[in-house]
């Protein structure tokens, strides 16, 4: 059997921490912008840390598992 977890986790993540897809962080007017679809170099490191530190925590310390058989 596969382990899926890890996979869906990461596109899951992915989805979600894309800069300006649902929030972005720092944003061009505020601290936080919704939805504005732009980015910007802050905002893609701030993203990619996040990104970094929830992928560990979901794999490594809650040892996220999907087996599909």
């Amino acid at each position: 059997m596969l382990d899926w977890g890890p996979i869906f986790m990461s596109v899951v993540l992915f989805v979600l921490f894309t800069p300006g897809l649902l929030f972005q962080l720092p944003g061009h007017r505020r601290c936080v912008e919704f939805g504005s679809f732009q980015t910007s170099g802050p905002a893609i490191l701030i993203h990619s840390l996040l990104f970094f530190g929830f992928i560990c925590l979901f794999l490594f310390a809650v040892k996220i598992h999907l087996y599909i058989s």
